[in-house]
């Protein structure tokens, strides 16, 4: 269903060559050309900078593959429901952030899909912005992730409400502390999330608000992997600061220890997240439940 033009079009902006984008699709130079010039007269913009070095997309081309991505999706997603309706199956994407993947979150989806019978997920792991890219053009169904979206074409439906702690081993001299402050933080060496993650994002505006900065405290690495973090944590290494949700099961175990720190109240909430017109209410409730059941077994 989808307009060749447009496939060209997509192939061209991936690879940023017109050979290459030929060669991918089994087409002519010529007729690559050939697309994309009837696309841009179509349309009455330049979609692509033509030069020496790779094709730059123009501001109006950004806007034509943007929404051709949409397009595609929205034509992979039209097949997939016509299979699955003839098999009597529903599938979900579910997008969640790496801070979603080291919670009970994975736990939910699985007990869900094995609950609900007929059900595949796919779960998808990346970045709270490429999450909501993905959303935006029907890539995926659902993503779970930390606060609210800002477009007007998502929904969200809040799951629970969460804090970023500081964890430390067990054998940290604050480790029997109730709380730590400030400048006991600054002597420590601390491993945190990647500038680009939402938990690092929230602990940085924290400290802005109270006319503190990073640069002020020793961060000796920067990981993206939280169960990367954790395992250096755990080996008195460092310590971090991460999403309580995101360490419960070593907390409940003993294998750590978080503590508050004083004149930061860095609260946020866990929002299933979806497009207006998602018409699953039912996946919704059920998620909704499930959570709310096994989040008790952590408490």
């Amino acid at each position: 269903m989808l307009d060749q033009k447009l496939k060209t079009l997509l192939a061209v902006s991936e690879l940023k060559n017109f050979t290459k984008a030929a060669e991918q699709l089994s087409l002519t130079q010529p007729a690559v050309s050939h697309h994309i010039a009837a696309l841009e007269d179509e349309l009455g913009v330049h979609i692509f900078v033509r030069g020496r070095g790779e094709l730059r997309l123009t501001a109006e081309g950004e806007i034509v593959v943007r929404c051709a991505k949409r397009m595609n999706a929205m034509n992979e997603k039209l097949r997939v429901e016509l299979r699955d309706h003839e098999r009597h199956l529903t599938r979900v994407r579910i997008g969640i952030t790496h801070t979603a993947e080291s919670n009970l979150i994975t736990e939910v989806l699985a007990r869900y899909s094995r609950e609900a019978g007929c059900t595949s997920i796919t779960i998808i792991t990346d970045t709270i912005n490429n999450l909501y890219n993905m959303l935006e053009n029907y890539e995926l169904d659902l993503a779970i992730v930390e606060g609210k979206p800002y477009s007007r074409n998502l929904y969200s439906l809040m799951l629970d409400t969460d804090y970023l702690v500081c964890i430390m081993s067990n054998e940290n001299k604050l480790a029997k502390r109730e709380m730590v402050t400030l400048g006991e933080l600054k002597k420590q060496k601390m491993i945190l999330r990647l500038p680009t993650s939402a938990t690092r994002e929230l602990f940085e505006s924290h400290l802005e608000s109270i006319g503190e900065s990073l640069a002020n405290f020793d961060v000796m690495l920067e990981v993206d992997s939280i169960a990367a973090i954790k395992d250096l944590v755990r080996k008195d290494l460092g310590i971090s600061i991460l999403a309580r949700s995101a360490c419960m099961d070593e907390l409940r175990k003993g294998k750590m220890t978080a503590l508050p720190i004083e004149n930061l109240s860095m609260i946020r909430e866990t929002n299933i997240v979806y497009h207006r017109d998602f018409d699953h209410e039912e996946i919704l409730q059920s998620l909704l439940k499930i959570y709310r059941d096994t989040s008790k077994t952590y408490r």
